[in-house]
């Protein structure tokens, strides 16, 4: 797993840096609104740590931001990603209907959208054909490839995925279905606003995910979740050595319950 525990504290992974596996000539970090520093801090974090964190730096968004439906995840063991959201809504049960020309002429300009701006990315993409969602898979071996390439670190979508075998090895995917045909799939349009598994998303959004679900991160407070995931571990410590104690009484977890109380 990337992420270790040692007592209750999530640890980094001695893998090569997760921002690393995603940069290249087209991804421009440097103008990004948060700091490589920032990003390579949440990633040592497991996605329900840093929505534990997020309850105690912003409260109000307890019940929003983040997925609330099942998705699957086929490479559970890829580390936690961060990255700036990219944007997409695709269909597959109807084709395009534009001319071949105006087609290529739109693949072209979303892959200029995806393969720029802050970087590492993350590709998020809502399925828009109701309840057909997931007919045709968008995601294979060659998307996975090319969104790599592009500086992205992996893909949110309530669609369907497909090509497990032959996926680009570590970019992560979180999605609704795995299936076997790609029917007319086709971008319908992208760097507006997109819903998936329940959590909405803007372009450049930035988003934390790994094999639980994701979460969208407000970018004046992700400098300050590192600390606060940190203050859950030591406030979870005593409880767990309790729990996991051969001695373990009722009333010693209730004075493990008051000592993670009074921890802040």
């Amino acid at each position: 797993m990337a992420v270790f525990k040692q007592a209750v504290f999530k640890k980094p992974s001695s893998k090569k840096p997760f921002w690393k596996s995603g940069e290249n000539a087209v991804t421009n970090s440097a103008s990004a609104p948060l700091s490589a520093s920032v990003l390579e801090a949440l990633a040592r974090y497991d996605t329900p740590t840093v929505c534990n964190a997020m309850e105690i730096v912003a409260p109000e968004r307890r019940l929003i931001g983040y997925t609330t439906k099942p998705l699957v995840c086929p490479f559970p063991d890829l580390p936690p990603i961060v990255g700036y959201a990219r944007t997409v809504t695709i269909r597959s049960v109807v084709a395009s209907g534009l001319p071949a020309a105006e087609q290529q002429k739109r693949r072209t300009a979303y892959y200029e959208y995806v393969g720029t701006g802050h970087g590492p990315r993350i590709s998020v993409i809502q399925d828009i054909d109701g309840p057909d969602v997931g007919y045709g898979a968008f995601w294979g071996e060659v998307q996975s490839s090319v969104h790599k390439a592009l500086g992205c670190l992996g893909v949110v979508t309530d669609g369907s995925i497909r090509d497990i075998p032959q996926w680009a090895p570590g970019f992560q995917a979180l999605a609704g279905s795995i299936g076997p045909s790609h029917a007319w799939v086709h971008a319908e349009s992208f760097g507006g606003e997109v819903r998936v598994a329940g959590m909405t998303v803007r372009s450049d959004d930035l988003i934390h995910a790994d094999c639980h679900g994701a979460i969208v991160i407000p970018h004046d407070i992700a400098a300050k979740l590192p600390d606060a995931a940190e203050l859950c571990g030591r406030r979870e410590t005593p409880i767990l050595e309790i729990a996991r104690s051969p001695s373990f009484t009722l009333e010693k977890l209730k004075e493990a319950l008051a000592r993670s109380a009074e921890i802040h």
